[in-house]
């Protein structure tokens, strides 16, 4: 971390710094720190320093930066923590990108650390911690951070990092929301980890724009801000000169898609190792919601629904569900929607999926079997619900959540 006209920040965050690079102790992470980074061949003359920008096409969330480069031997001039960072001269820019990391008071702190310890590790970035007056207390006993930043850093930041905060109802000063509206207004690149998003949408800066946050937070964000399209099933939201992301870890995953915006897939792969991490998780890989089926707000057809769970094998259709609710399909479909906001078999689905991924979570049962007591069906299907629902399989789920020995299902 680069400390900006030689001003000391004090960060008393050590311990939840290691906590962050732990928590994505999942399956993986043994194959991101073992991951290869897309170094190409080095088709150009000595000392041409030109990066190569690729024109092909990309996925929809990356501007790919490819740079070929060698390492030459690997001894110990090329080892230690900073050798990682030894990409292209020509990715480095003439002065480091100026990087803002925001302390709002009730600070979740493994939040400022992921920021801080992503980017203060990489000589292309120059990170400072600000705080107005200097000073935001975290949640938990003891820890504050306490920089000489003040908000004037955010005037010359070229990105500006929120952390998420934990009194949502708090209200924030007319300074600290004018400093964020004037840095975007300038054209500096805002960034929210979990709920840090409701301070950039405070400031009015969300509105008409898609956002996430951490899933326990997403309907309360679209309630209090009902102008911004919340996406509640993504890690991370890149809306090009805001990006925001969902809770905790989804900040490295965020941090990590900045770094392969800004300097291209090989420098993101070299941070991810460093932080024994997966180099790469795509922002539209669902969050892992405690469930999917959607919360009631009635018990009319309360039920019929207890029925549904305790039958979700069976071969249920809306005729099916209409006759045990002596009700017409038409009517049964406005009064479910009226009490959980969706249709009967979409509900009845994520309730499948929900099963499925207990079973998953708890047991050694195949997927076949799986399809087969939840309703879910073949294993082709199985599959299928988990991508377009979780965005991932039901075996790369069972190897994160399952409780015992992994299984081949």
């Amino acid at each position: 971390m680069h400390h900006g006209g030689g001003e000391e920040q004090v960060l008393v965050i050590a311990r939840v710094i290691q906590t962050a690079l732990m928590v994505g102790q999942q399956a993986g992470e043994q194959k991101a720190a073992d991951a290869v980074i897309d170094d190409r061949p080095a088709n150009r003359g000595a000392g041409d320093c030109e990066a190569r920008i690729d024109k092909r096409p990309r996925g929809e969330d990356e501007d790919v930066v490819h740079v070929s480069r060698a390492y030459g031997d690997r001894g110990p001039a090329n080892s230690g923590p900073r050798a990682t960072y030894r990409y292209d001269q020509a990715m480095t820019p003439k002065r480091p990108h100026r990087v803002a990391v925001l302390g709002l008071p009730g600070l979740i702190p493994l939040e400022l650390g992921i920021a801080t310890e992503v980017f203060g590790r990489d000589p292309h970035y120059d990170v400072t911690v600000c705080a107005e007056g200097g000073v935001a207390r975290g949640v938990g006993p003891g820890i504050t951070v306490t920089t000489s930043a003040g908000l004037k850093v955010l005037r010359e930041a070229d990105t500006v990092i929120v952390p998420g905060y934990e009194d949502l109802d708090a209200t924030l000063s007319a300074a600290v929301l004018d400093a964020l509206r004037l840095a975007h207004g300038r054209g500096a690149r805002l960034v929210s980890i979990c709920t840090g998003a409701f301070a950039v949408a405070a400031a009015g800066l969300l509105d008409g724009r898609p956002a996430t946050t951490h899933w326990l937070w997403t309907d309360e964000l679209q309630r209090r801000h009902p102008l911004v399209e919340v996406l509640p099933n993504r890690l991370f939201v890149d809306d090009g000169d805001i990006l925001t992301s969902a809770g905790m870890t989804t900040g490295i995953d965020l941090c990590l898609h900045l770094i392969r915006r800004d300097h291209g897939a090989a420098a993101a792969n070299s941070a991810a190792r460093v932080l024994v991490a997966p180099p790469q998780r795509q922002g539209g890989q669902a969050q892992f919601v405690e469930r999917l089926r959607a919360e009631v707000t009635g018990d009319q057809l309360g039920p019929l629904r207890d029925w549904m769970l305790e039958n979700l094998a069976l071969p249920l259709d809306l005729d099916t569900l209409a006759g045990r609710a002596h009700m017409s399909r038409r009517t049964l479909t406005r009064r479910f929607r009226e009490e959980t906001g969706v249709a009967p078999m979409a509900w009845l689905t994520d309730a499948r999926i929900d099963r499925a991924r207990v079973l998953l979570e708890t047991t050694t049962e195949p997927i076949e079997n799986i399809g087969r007591l939840t309703g879910l069906g073949a294993p082709a299907s199985v599959r299928a619900a988990f991508h377009r629902r979780i965005g991932t399989s039901p075996k790369e789920y069972r190897a994160v959540f399952h409780h015992g020995a992994p299984t081949s299902a």
